[in-house]
């Protein structure tokens, strides 16, 4: 399949919503639509089988939510939720999807959600191997660009203190600067080195380099104190720990 295309997946047990999003997605010229399923299951196996870049996802349905299912994988896709209900907005946040859609779904908000899982999908797609999702490879440039006020921005790895997830938008703390941008925090940290980076909390990603302590359960960087999960923290030290004593010997 052509690679400028993004393979979306549509999950709903609505007959009528999922024929909705179907047709969206083939007035749209940059989507593919690999599979519509019904229920959870259905989707596992269809994922299983294909590579999926892009998820509409809706959150009431039987035996297992959308918000369930999305939290037991482990490299979940690029997530637009679906729901008539709001009150689920905050949760879809905290597990960095792209937008969350509110039924009835307009073709004018479908798109915009879409523009932004585009951006994202191309900004991964322009620091990475184009086979980098077969072979595991890192990104290859020691850099990645990020959309503010209406231009793009590279912005080197080596500068970057730590990033800062604030609702809908992303905060980028370089060594001299701060860089907001519309971007999830999963979007961007799925383009930068995870030897150099670590997500210590969901919503803060740091730079090893610039953690200068560790103190309570916080991590120290310049003047800014930064909390670590509390299920993360093992880990955090661990490997903050471990880098430090492989830097010295």
């Amino acid at each position: 399949m052509n690679r400028q295309l993004i393979s979306c997946l549509i999950v709903d047990d609505e007959p009528v919503a999922r024929r909705g999003i179907e047709e969206y997605v083939a007035q749209t010229e940059h989507l593919h639509l690999v599979a519509s399923c019904e229920n959870v299951m259905k989707a596992t196996a269809a994922m299983a089988g294909q590579h999926v870049d892009l998820l509409f996802l809706d959150i009431h349905m039987p035996r297992m939510s959308g918000i369930e299912f999305l939290k037991t994988l482990q490299y979940p896709p690029l997530t637009i939720l679906t729901t008539a209900f709001s009150e689920y907005a905050l949760d879809g946040y905290a597990l960095d999807v792209v937008d969350y859609l509110l039924k009835p779904i307009t073709f004018e908000r479908f798109m915009r959600a879409i523009n932004k899982a585009l951006e994202i999908h191309r900004l991964r797609q322009h620091v990475r191997d184009p086979h980098s999702e077969t072979t595991g490879m890192q990104p290859i440039a020691p850099y990645f660009f990020v959309k503010c006020d209406n231009r793009y921005e590279k912005v080197m790895f080596n500068e970057v203190r730590y990033i800062e997830a604030l609702q809908n938008y992303v905060v980028i703390h370089t060594r001299d600067k701060k860089m907001i941008t519309y971007l999830t925090l999963s979007g961007i940290e799925a383009q930068l080195p995870k030897d150099s980076f670590i997500k210590i909390h969901k919503s803060f990603v740091v730079s090893v380099d610039a953690i200068q302590a560790i103190e309570g359960s916080d991590v120290v960087v310049g003047s800014t104190r930064i909390p670590i999960s509390r299920n993360l923290k093992d880990e955090v030290v661990a490997r903050i720990l471990g880098n430090n004593l492989f830097r010295r010997s």
